[in-house]
């Protein structure tokens, strides 16, 4: 039996690795074979592409940029998420495609529909069963990053409040556009109260 491939979404800050942590230990607990990554990363060349990625002093167009997710993105689904989900294993990954489309297809004004086309030979027919989209406010997903990352800033929580903003927006008209794959999570809450919320969209997937 295939396994299922549950991804996370949102903004800076709004708690994403924290809570692909729970979920998957929540999973184990419950006897499920789960495995956590993230994206950029996941394998050792998706991390190697990560570092170029992250590091702000390196420019990047938007178009560069894409094309650099797709390549990780590539080798994480060929190498590890896909060969997982046809052992039965779960796959929790923090972002995944929905962050190229927000960031770079509509916030980096690249457009939503080039990057999917530059990400359909990465990805092939390995979609989410199901996103979590976890919203903030965008002030306060900055405040959290701030928290977080100390006096390290990476390319993307260096950018302003608009491009933040576009970008929660981006997200929001995607959840819109799929209800079926999208379940829209306020992570204003407490951690606690975000993980039942979580779980609760997922005990539907659970075999």
């Amino acid at each position: 039996m295939r396994g299922k491939f549950i991804t996370l979404e949102g903004g800076e800050g709004a708690g994403k690795s924290t809570q692909a942590g729970l979920l998957t230990s929540w999973l184990h607990d419950r006897g499920i074979d789960a495995i956590q990554t993230r994206e950029p990363g996941g394998t050792p060349g998706a991390d190697a592409v990560r570092a170029l990625l992250l590091d702000g002093n390196i420019p990047f167009t938007a178009t560069a940029e894409a094309h650099l997710f797709a390549a990780a993105r590539a080798d994480h689904v060929e190498s590890l998420i896909r060969p997982a989900l046809a052992a039965g294993k779960w796959i929790i990954c923090d972002r995944f495609i929905d962050s190229t489309l927000a960031y770079q297809g509509a916030a980096g004004k690249l457009g939503v529909d080039i990057v999917r086309t530059i990400n359909e030979t990465a990805i092939g027919d390995t979609m989410p069963d199901l996103t979590i989209l976890l919203r903030t406010n965008v002030d306060t997903g900055a405040r959290r990053a701030r928290v977080r990352d100390g006096d390290e800033t990476d390319r993307f929580s260096m950018r302003d409040a608009e491009f933040h903003t576009m970008v929660a927006r981006a997200f929001d008209s995607f959840a819109q556009e799929d209800p079926g794959r999208f379940a829209v999570i306020d992570a204003e809450q407490s951690i606690e109260a975000v993980a039942r919320a979580i779980r609760s969209a997922v005990e539907a997937q659970l075999p």
